[in-house]
């Protein structure tokens, strides 16, 4: 919603479908300050939709959609959503836009799809897809027939979405089946299938490495964060005496300008940053590599030498020449810290509902997600 139509006050939203990614959307869109139109056939989803934002509603059983949409909104919508697949409303939402207007799909229906061409062409408007849905409903597609799976519940396009919107939102399974029809353990098991398809691509440490030198980087950054988990206060190895929560400590490996290169597995929260680089031998692949690595105060002593991990000076009354390594270190490091924000962007990692030992599956299926984006454009 954000990044691909970006609304602003200025805009009307029309909603194809008001479940668990239409709402999403929904919420998207009046943080922008858009004004919003739901469009679903079932009564409590557009009362929800109603609680949550939209201006109006419309069910769109015996009705001219596009007509009712150009009633509400004087002319027409400047941006759609459709979020069913359906291919007489993805119709009805392209005829609803006015001149120059954006539609994009994300529910994959039937392959083939029929349209007005001249209603597109002389109204100069847009139909767009989600190249990462598509991305993953081709890592599922191809692992089905693999199997030789004959038919589920889920097409593969649906199964994908339900994942995306797994780790977009951090959703519970009991929520996600609601918005997908189906129950909380065949969501469990469509997650689980897909976050392995996706951290199966993740590159190892030191293949990123020897990437990162070939494509001429002087250096990178390294980065621990700590990923909240609720449990409870008996499970100490996942206690973080820094941060005072329980947590799990992952690695994060960026380029100097905050593209994420490599994601390890996960440790307890208890873990420090000089520990876990020991286990993940961080320091031997980097010198392997011959690159450079940027750390805070956290990896201080990691590196005796110097010469492949660089952290701050410590301590009070430096001298004005170390004060000046340190700004120029934190300048250098600063944009490269983008790498772990990008990570909790996505929603799941914000506070973990699942087993602990699924952190570092899932932060890898988000660097994988969040580079293809990146390279899709």
């Amino acid at each position: 919603m954000l990044t691909v139509l970006r609304p602003d006050e200025s805009s009307t939203v029309v909603i194809y479908g008001a479940g668990s990614v239409g709402l999403a959307g929904l919420l998207a869109a009046r943080s922008a300050g858009a004004t919003v139109v739901a469009v679903d056939v079932s009564p409590r989803r557009r009362d929800l939709a109603l609680r949550l934002g939209a201006a109006h509603v419309l069910d769109p059983a015996g009705i001219n959609v596009a007509g009712a949409i150009a009633d509400l909104t004087a002319g027409g919508s400047t941006h759609a959503l459709d979020t069913t697949g359906l291919p007489a409303i993805i119709d009805a939402a392209v005829k609803a836009l006015a001149s120059n207007g954006i539609a994009v799909v994300v529910g994959l229906g039937p392959a083939q799809l029929q349209l007005d061409v001249l209603d597109l062409l002389y109204g100069g408007k847009t139909l767009r897809g989600c190249q990462t849905l598509t991305f993953v409903s081709g890592l599922v597609r191809a692992h089905r027939r693999r199997l030789g799976s004959v038919w589920r519940k889920l097409n593969p396009g649906q199964q994908a979405l339900l994942v995306l919107v797994y780790l977009r939102k951090g959703e519970t399974f009991a929520d996600l089946g609601s918005g997908f029809a189906v129950s909380a353990t065949t969501c469990w098991r469509y997650v689980n299938e897909t976050v392995e398809l996706l951290a199966q691509r993740s590159p190892k440490l030191r293949e990123a490495l020897r990437r990162a030198k070939r494509q001429g980087l002087a250096y990178v950054v390294i980065d621990g964060t700590l990923i909240p988990i609720d449990r409870i206060a008996a499970d100490r190895p996942f206690y973080s005496g820094k941060h005072k929560m329980h947590g799990v400590n992952l690695q994060v490996i960026g380029s100097p300008d905050g593209t994420i290169l490599w994601v390890s597995g996960d440790l307890p929260g208890s873990a420090h940053d000089t520990a876990a680089a020991r286990i993940w031998n961080i320091l031997a692949a980097l010198r392997d590599a011959g690159l450079i690595a940027l750390g805070d105060k956290g990896y201080h002593g990691h590196d005796p030498t110097g010469r492949h991990m660089i952290t701050p000076y410590k301590g009070r009354n430096k001298p004005e020449s170390q004060k000046d390594a340190n700004r120029a270190h934190a300048r250098l490091r600063g944009p490269g810290e983008r790498a772990n924000a990008q990570l909790k962007t996505w929603r799941i990692l914000r506070k973990l509902r699942c087993c602990p030992r699924r952190a570092g599956r899932l932060a890898k299926d988000i660097h994988v997600l969040q580079n293809y984006e990146l390279a899709a454009g």
